[in-house]
């Protein structure tokens, strides 16, 4: 009995120390959470990757309910510059392609929840049906909903020449810059695509970060030039609401090729 006793211990002491270590190593790779969004609104056949206004709203009033601080893109960024810990329970919002439901059916949501956003636009597509107009860009900036560049014609960069992508991620910034009056500091890659020459031709175009979807090493979201997101569908639920926006969410899932 006195050895079983003895053996119980050891183990219950191991067990201890084991899970006191993994979370002591879990809580040290805290990452905020950016949320990616592409269509809002009723799935189409040309917007697969589209989440209901009605899961939307439930989305953002989780966030609300819950007591998240979503807080913009360049407070994100400057907090990764100056290598400064994000709060828990910080959050961003972005969104990819600058579809028009974006501005119809996402943007109201945001404006009544006041929560700042960044919405990545295909330059070229811009004032075409089915996007979003410069004008109203200028509108949703005003409200704290930022464009950043998803460069001209949404071209896969590792599958381009060097020209080619020298093309899409700098003249999609002077573009939008001409348009909108003001820098675009920020670039996503389109499906999440890039490679150590793209990262500096961002760099050297003079945006000050770049965002992937879950590409690259750095789970801690500590390059700015592949900094990932996380893709929210039309299937989350309050557990994997909760999942996706723990901050650990990194560690947890499989990284892909940059390429």
């Amino acid at each position: 009995m006195i050895r079983f006793k003895r053996i119980f211990l050891v183990i219950a002491l191991a067990a201890a120390v084991f899970f006191g270590y993994f979370f002591f190593w879990v809580s040290g790779r805290y990452v905020a959470p950016i949320m990616v969004y592409h269509s809002v609104g009723d799935p189409r056949p040309d917007r697969t990757v589209a989440v209901t206004l009605k899961n939307f709203r439930k989305h953002m009033d989780y966030l609300k309910k819950h007591g998240y601080n979503v807080i913009s893109l360049d407070e994100l960024v400057v907090s990764i510059r100056e290598k400064k810990k994000t709060p828990p329970r910080s959050v961003v919002i972005t969104f990819d392609d600058g579809f028009d439901d974006n501005y119809l059916n996402a943007f109201p949501v945001l404006k009544e929840y006041s929560f700042p956003a960044t919405i990545f636009v295909i330059a070229d597509e811009v004032g075409d049906q089915g996007y979003v107009t410069w004008e109203q860009l200028k509108e949703m900036e005003q409200h704290g909903v930022t464009a950043g560049s998803h460069t001209l014609d949404h071209t896969y960069l590792p599958g381009v020449s060097e020209v080619m992508g020298r093309r899409q991620i700098i003249e999609s910034k002077k573009l939008m810059e001409q348009k909108l009056g003001h820098a675009v500091d920020y670039i996503a890659y389109p499906s999440g695509g890039f490679s150590e020459e793209i990262k500096n031709i961002v760099r050297d175009a003079g945006y000050k970060a770049a965002c992937t979807t879950n590409r690259g090493l750095h789970v801690l979201n500590d390059d700015l030039y592949a900094i990932k997101r996380i893709r929210f569908t039309n299937k989350e639920y309050d557990e994997s609401l909760w999942l996706k926006l723990s901050g650990y969410y990194n560690i947890l899932r499989a990284s892909k090729n940059s390429h």
